[in-house]
């Protein structure tokens, strides 16, 4: 019975699987497919090099693209652990050989766990735990996009209406409300101070007598109307929406 090391390095479409021996030789370099059939046969020919022995499996990831080989090695009772990135990155420096490919990482990897005592398990998580995980990634989805849609928003409204972009802070709700309504200088001209007020009133919007006038203020100081209003207003309109929802 031997002990062996099975370092991954592990991609959206395929992995690459090299497997060592105690002495740091290679017994095994195979790239497979993230599919349910290679990956078991994968795992099938490393125990066959474990010839009953230990075997201990390493990542570079804990979820995601390996999620699938991941659980079929749980299902296998293999021993699972972890390496960050960034630590086979900084390993890879003291290796000699060739440039940067999954290969190489891959022994690195096994490598790594073959000399180390150091590196984390790798348990599966309940429901709760992968739900939540989905839930927050998600979330900092939503934020990256929101942010980018109200530099968009904040751009053409600058190019269209320069003085209403510098006065409204569209982080807040209540800008993004009546950009949603009124965009042009001369809409909200000709709304007026006292009909923009009861309009943002009605639509729940703090400070709504405030804004009203920044915003015809701002109206005031322009009276001229960029190429391509019309269609730059449509869009601003679009976007304020989109960042409410």
């Amino acid at each position: 019975m031997s002990r062996i090391w099975a370092g991954t390095d592990c991609g959206k479409t395929h992995h690459h699987t090299v497997v060592l021996d105690a002495d740091g030789s290679t017994l095994l370099s195979r790239r497979v497919a993230n599919d349910e059939p290679e990956l078991l046969k994968l795992i099938g020919d490393v125990l066959d090099l474990a010839d009953g022995g230990r075997t201990t499996w390493a990542l570079d990831m804990t979820g995601g693209e390996p999620g699938l080989l991941i659980a079929l090695l749980v299902n296998h009772g293999q021993e699972l652990v972890y390496i960050p990135g960034i630590a086979v990155n900084r390993a890879t420096d003291s290796y000699r050989g060739q440039g940067k490919t999954d290969a190489r990482d891959a022994r690195v990897i096994a490598d790594q766990a073959r000399m180390r005592r150091d590196l984390q398990p790798i348990r599966p998580g309940d429901e709760a735990t992968i739900e939540l995980r989905l839930l927050t990634d998600h979330r900092v989805d939503l934020v990256a996009d929101r942010t980018r849609t109200i530099n968009r928003l904040g751009a053409l409204l600058n190019g269209m209406f320069p003085v209403l972009e510098r006065a409204l802070d569209l982080g807040n709700a209540g800008p993004l409300v009546l950009l949603a309504g009124y965009q042009t200088p001369a809409a909200i001209r000709r709304v007026g101070t006292r009909r923009l007020t009861a309009w943002l009133r009605n639509r729940k919007v703090c400070n709504a007598a405030s804004l009203a006038e920044k915003v015809v203020e701002a109206a005031e100081r322009q009276h001229t109307a960029v190429a391509g209003e019309k269609a730059i207003a449509t869009m601003v309109h679009t976007l304020a929406r989109e960042v409410m929802a």
